[in-house]
């Protein structure tokens, strides 16, 4: 009906969120490709997350953090509120700790298990634009390129508050699989890849990606495969690149879809890729193709790392 914000998969089945502009959040089987639950929310819905496989979450421009039963098909509770619009949802499964970042530049951590129980509120140096949990890490993007980092066992402080090594707004950061470090994106057309040690400061780089001749795209997702460690990139251009970034290399380049790529999520076992392809209005106000979500069946060569030449 609108654009599509955000979708992302269960956790460990193949059911998945799409998070919309036209107030709705719906719910596929995308094994089946049938639409199991709409979700009727009370403004724009800009990201949604998985408590559990038959637990949901969403929020976006009414402020509020909204819990959603998916067996039963209906809203339970309204699990926190922000003093403006919900930008980001992550869920901490080692922590139990849903986290929600806004446009009032406020991260609130909230336990599921206590409707309305806010753990922690974290102040951020501008708006939120984007967030990643590992085991042991929050990472936030936000406006004016800054990337902040917390401990989920100390929240009180942060780890780091630091710029993006990027020169223009940010639009994505995804944690590695492993935990180590994070990939960041940009409206103009790059990846920065960056680590949390100090000892990997040298595998610190940067590439061009999604560019058109002249014509350089912003990178809206980024998606990690959740075995190999590879990741996707989705832009403006309409294309899903999918890189190795330990050995800096693109692995393909999935057929060009009819518009914008807004959101990416692999599945639990990176079999199957969710593609929003859905107009992000970079260019303005003007005809586009319609809002679609696409599932793309992912093989094992796809996505995994090629060996690095041996030495001659």
């Amino acid at each position: 009906g609108d654009g599509i914000s955000s979708v992302k998969f269960a956790p460990s089945t193949n059911v998945v969120l799409a998070g919309c502009w036209d107030s709705k959040l719906r719910l596929y089987d995308a094994a089946q490709n049938r639409l199991l639950h709409t979700f009727t929310m009370k403004g724009p819905c800009l990201d949604c997350s998985f408590l559990d496989n038959t637990h949901a979450v969403g929020g976006g421009l009414d402020k509020t953090v909204k819990v959603f039963d998916l067996q039963e098909g209906v809203a339970t509770s309204t699990l926190g509120e922000h003093e403006g619009t919900v930008r980001c949802l992550e869920y901490s499964q080692y922590r139990e700790l849903l986290f929600s970042g806004g446009w009032d530049s406020k991260v609130n951590a909230w336990d599921p298990r206590s409707s309305g129980d806010r753990v922690a509120g974290l102040t951020l140096p501008g708006k939120v634009f984007s967030m990643s949990v590992t085991d042991s890490r929050l990472v936030v993007a936000t406006a004016d390129r800054r990337v902040v980092s917390y401990d989920l066992r100390m929240l009180d402080a942060p780890e780091f508050d630091r710029e993006s090594s990027l020169k223009y707004q940010t639009r994505c950061v995804r944690t590695f699989p492993d935990g180590q470090g994070y990939a960041l994106a940009s409206i103009e057309g790059r990846v920065a890849i960056e680590y949390f040690s100090a000892d990997d400061e040298a595998k610190k780089y940067a590439f061009k990606c999604h560019r058109v001749q002249q014509t350089v795209f912003p990178v809206n997702s980024i998606a990690f495969h959740p075995l190999h460690g590879t990741f996707a990139t989705g832009g403006c251009d309409g294309f899903v690149n999918i890189w190795d970034g330990k050995n800096k290399k693109r692995l393909c380049q999935l057929p060009s879809f009819p518009t914008s790529i807004a959101s990416l999520s692999f599945n639990h076992d990176g079999t199957m890729l969710a593609v929003a392809a859905s107009y992000t209005f970079e260019e303005g106000e003007k005809d586009h193709p319609p809002d679609q979500l696409y599932i793309r069946m992912i093989s094992d060569s796809d996505v995994r790392p090629k060996p690095r030449s041996a030495a001659s």
